[in-house]
């Protein structure tokens, strides 16, 4: 991982833009208590160093589809370096994989995918254990509501304990 060379007010900005990435720059330029060209300035070079990877609408699934959520703890057959690959390859190609975590611990993989429903799961699912991927064994958890879901990262929380007794930049 690479040390963030970041200050609050590249800090304020990530956070607003995590807020309302819709917002104009004079509005962010406000929000952070910095005038508009530095401001705008800091934007142009926290996305070109990717820290800002892109601008998205979150859009209401439910609003437009009725949709099964699953998550899924996979444990592949065999764990050599090729098999992690293969898999992450295929799990990669296919978009009805949302999330796809390598863990550690009892299993090697925890998904969140989504499908039609039950059926429509389960034959994909079945696809994917003759397709090759490596898959010995899965589990599957039905998501039966949401209870908790957020867009965005909590920046000051985290950055703010791990940056205590470093001097600021600004």
């Amino acid at each position: 991982m690479r040390r963030a060379r970041l200050d609050r007010y590249d800090l304020a900005i990530l956070s607003a833009l995590q807020r309302d990435g819709r917002m104009s720059k004079l509005r962010l330029a406000e929000a952070i208590h910095l005038s508009p060209t530095p401001c705008w300035e800091r934007l142009r070079r926290l996305e070109r160093e990717g820290f800002i990877l892109g601008y998205h609408a979150e859009v209401a699934i439910s609003e437009l589809l009725d949709v099964a959520h699953f998550l899924v703890e996979v444990t592949l057959s065999r764990h050599r370096a090729e098999d992690f690959v293969r898999f992450e390859g295929a799990v990669g190609q296919r978009p009805e994989v949302l999330t796809c975590y390598a863990v550690a611990g009892g299993f090697d993989y925890l998904l969140l995918v989504v499908a039609d429903d039950i059926a429509a799961y389960q034959s994909m699912i079945d696809a994917w254990l003759e397709d090759g991927m490596g898959v010995e064994r899965y589990f599957t958890y039905v998501v039966t509501r949401t209870v908790k879901q957020v867009g965005q990262f909590p920046l000051e929380r985290f950055w703010t304990s791990r940056r205590r007794g470093e001097p600021e930049t600004d």
